[in-house]
């Protein structure tokens, strides 16, 4: 029975834990699959030949599209043969419509009469009407698109029918065995070919390939499709070894269909040592290798000097070189704590395991240190196209390694005018990661010898991002683009490196302002709220790391922005944003600093019509039930939060205004100034994490947040919980009456019990597995709360006392361990 509960228990757990994190994923922003690691090395700079294949470990391929497009080079070749226009060719077998569609079933000269003036002049249909032989296999393609072309449904699956494949597969073999012209035959044969593949007759297809195909000496992208379909027939008639070698071969020589090929590859599961095997020469083995390379997520050496050796002067090299320099990013470069994004914030409260995470980033050190030999050799033994990729590699990984020095120097053998463009933007983006570790505070360094890189910059992302969206927020923009690496370059160096410079200077306004300028994607915004406007991890940081004085400075900027200088070029876009959203931020922080006259000054510039945050709660039976502040409440426990239910509550001014009341009239009644000091530790304590006003400071509240030790200066409140306790400290001190010390001493060791959580949270060890052993280890720690001593020891007799210990099970824990 104890083993059955157990199984219940951890099965009950599992569904609630991850639950629990499926809701709070669900109602933030996804990890985007392009951008889910740092990155200034683009993945494309060798060129786009094998984009495809470019590093990433959250999709099978970079990108699902060829390279090269099929219908194009079949068209291509048709207006070749036919010395006719390509795009007639191609508005006629790629891009009819559907009435058209059907007249070219039974074309002829008679029925190009009835077509459309514009049609009548289609160079490829009077090449056709010209040449008998090529409007007869026209006609015959079109009789077996119905067999060959898909529209499978999975709710409504229909079998081919392969009983008239075969036939029409018979067909094409005896009118390919015919025909003279070796552009037809090809083509016939492959007809005949993917009928019988697509028929499940392999044994078929292998002899139409064999005996019609492969002997044709034709230079034709068609020989590369029929390839295909005859490595998928090998595999099937359980030769996989083989078929993998030959869909290593239309990798090869097919970018039309090199994804399928590598797809293919895969599939096969093959080893490397048998798909050798069949190899017939170095160029061959290069592309055996590659495939190996582009599949291996981990670091991989091998494949990359395997290719070099065989074939160093092919593409595939650069491709597989990026591809390592992309996973020493991933592995190797961190994230600072002020730029993560909601998926990284979300996953860093769990525990991370430092002994592995050590071990990983050796291994990569050490594969570092070996791509960086290579790309050196690349260079030097300038056998590869574009030697210059192992110069700017061995740069970009000194700058990793915190060679600056060094990295210059690699630089400085290079000339950029005289590089091709993706490698010249790679190298300028490079010189400015370099400069950048020059920003220190005192120094020297004149920033504003960065800005032309940074206007350039500006410049490349605002060609990824032509028009932003009226209607969205920013993270309902535009998600998951592959191509938009320059936005996420310039993103990074200004979160990842600027912003963090500025805040080693203790300059936080330009530290706030670098997370801002890294958001402005586009040239001209729709919209200037904050929502619009920021990421995730700018709002952030600008909700919870801004104090009043750096608001202040902020402040300034956005009016008047100095002129000629890099700091006036950095914040000149202030000016865009929304002056609602940024005096309601300027008041909160000066409601969290307790300055209640100047928060309400800022929000007497936020519009009337400005609507401040009414969390909804997600507790509440009713649907979008809305939760409205009540914070001058007298609360014994904290759960369940006592929310106000109806409008309009309390804002963030209105309690301004009402905390402003109350401190003056400790001074001007002082004679009731325990009971206002009471009255305002309450409300204090009521807008922190455990309260039900938490949104009059904060600007979010998420389960896992008692997990993490105080952070921000308001935790101060927040989470400690310290303010509310020196003002019933106070209220204690300045009152007689017994049952009002009660109260403020039972509130007291509230306080200190949400210190006693915060700052103990590794010796309690919520989330590890024992629950009823943290809840012990919580219990030990909260029955030396100095409070609930006092309570027992001065206050036993009082009214209150025995309200706390009736309702508040803590207390009695303590009660009942005293005893």
């Amino acid at each position: 029975m104890n083993w059955k509960k157990s199984i219940i228990f951890c099965a009950s757990f599992l569904i609630i834990f991850f639950t629990e994190t499926a809701v709070n994923i669900a109602c933030g922003p996804e990890q985007d699959p392009y951008d889910y690691y740092i990155s200034y090395f683009h993945n494309n700079v060798q060129g786009d030949a094998y984009s495809p294949f470019a590093f990433n470990k959250m999709v099978y391929l970079y990108a699902t599209e060829e390279v090269a497009n099929e219908p194009e080079i079949n068209s291509l070749e048709w207006a070749k043969y036919l010395q006719v226009k390509k795009d007639d060719v191609f508005k006629v077998m790629y891009d009819a419509d559907s009435t058209f569609e059907g007249k070219l079933v039974n074309f002829s000269k008679r029925s190009l009469e009835a077509l459309p003036v514009a049609l009548k002049q289609n160079s490829f249909l009077l090449g056709l009407i010209k040449q008998e032989a090529a409007l007869k296999y026209f006609l015959f393609a079109k009789s077996c698109e119905p067999f060959t072309r898909s529209y499978y449904d999975s709710w409504d699956p229909v079998a081919r029918d392969s009983v008239m494949m075969g036939r029409k597969a018979t067909e094409a073999t005896a009118l390919a065995a015919k025909e003279k012209d070796q552009f037809l035959k090809l083509r016939y044969a492959f007809q005949a070919v993917r009928l019988q593949h697509y028929a499940h007759n392999y044994e078929a297809c292998k002899t139409t390939y064999e005996q019609l195909i492969s002997p044709l000496k034709t230079a034709s992208a068609v020989q590369g499709w029929a390839l295909s379909l005859y490595a998928g027939a090998i595999r099937y008639t359980g030769n996989p070894a083989e078929a993998a070698y030959l869909f290593s071969r239309v990798f090869a020589a097919s970018p039309e269909r090199r994804i399928q090929a590598y797809r293919n590859y895969f599939a096969c599961r093959s080893s490397l040592e048998s798909v050798l095997k069949f190899t017939k020469n170095e160029r061959e083995k290069a592309h055996v290798f590659a495939l190996q390379g582009f599949g291996n997520p981990a670091a991989d050496v091998e494949s990359l000097e395997q290719v070099y050796h065989y074939d160093p002067g092919s593409l595939m090299n650069g491709a597989l070189l990026v591809r390592e320099v992309n996973k020493l990013e991933e592995n190797l470069i961190k994230g600072k704590d002020i730029a993560r994004n909601y998926y990284a914030s979300y996953f860093s409260r769990f525990d991370v395991d430092k002994q592995k995470q050590d071990s990983t980033q050796d291994v990569y050190l050490k594969h570092l240190l070996k791509i960086k030999h290579f790309a050196l050799r690349m260079a030097s033994e300038k056998k590869y196209p574009h030697p210059e990729l192992g110069t700017l590699t061995a740069a970009y990984l000194s700058w990793m390694e915190n060679k600056d020095v060094q990295g210059l120097n690699y630089l400085a053998a290079l000339k950029p005018d005289q590089l091709p463009e993706k490698l010249k933007d790679q190298y300028r983006i490079i010189e400015l990661l370099i400069k950048a570790n020059q920003i220190k505070k005192g120094g020297s360094f004149n920033p504003n010898t960065l800005l032309p890189a940074l206007k350039w910059l500006d410049e490349k992302r605002f060609a990824e991002n032509k028009l932003q969206p009226k209607d969205q927020d920013y993270y309902d923009e535009v998600w998951g683009d592959s191509d938009r690496r320059f936005t996420a370059t310039t993103r990074n160096f200004y979160q990842q490196v600027l912003a963090p410079a500025y805040l080693k200077m203790g300059d936080t306004a330009m530290a706030a302002v670098a997370m801002f300028k890294a958001d402005l994607k586009y040239r001209t915004i729709s919209g200037q709220s904050f929502r619009k406007n920021m990421s995730y991890q700018t709002t952030v940081f600008w909700q919870n790391s801004l104090s009043p004085a750096t608001m202040r400075n902020l402040a300034v900027l956005k009016a008047k922005p100095a002129t000629g200088s890099f700091r006036s070029w950095l914040s000149k876009d202030l000016s865009k944003i929304s002056n609602d959203d940024f005096y309601e931020l300027f008041g909160t922080t000066y409601l969290r600093t307790h300055q209640y006259a100047k928060a309400i000054s800022c929000f007497d510039r936020v519009s009337k019509a400005y609507v401040y945050q009414t969390p909804s709660d997600w507790y509440s039976d009713n649907a979008n039930q809305k939760t409205y502040a009540q914070a001058f409440i007298e609360r014994v426990n904290d759960y369940p939060k006592q929310y106000g239910k109806a409008a309009p509550g309390l804002n963030k001014k209105t309690f301004a205004k009402e905390m402003l009341r109350i401190q003056k009239l400790i001074k001007t009644d002082q004679k009731h100034a325990a009971q206002y000091y009471y009255r305002m530790a309450n409300a204090v304590y009521q807008t922190g994490y455990y309260g039900n006003s938490w949104f009059l400071i904060s600007y979010d509240w998420v389960s896992y947040d008692i997990h993490k030790k105080a952070k921000y200066s308001y935790d101060f409140d927040y989470k400690l919980a310290q303010t509310a306790k020196m003002w019933y400290l106070k209220a204690r001190t300045l009152s007689k009456d017994s049952n009002f010390k009660a109260k403020c001493t039972f509130m007291l060791a509230k306080c200190e019990q949400k210190k006693i959580i915060n700052l103990n949270y590794d010796k309690i060890a919520w989330y590890q597995g024992d629950y009823d052993l943290s809840y012990k280890r919580f219990l030990a720690l909260n029955y030396n709360n100095p409070y609930f001593r006092q309570m027992k020891l001065k206050y036993s007799h009082t009214a209150f006392y025995k309200i706390a210990a009736t309702e508040c099970g803590y207390f009695r824990e303590f009660i009942g361990a005293e005893k």
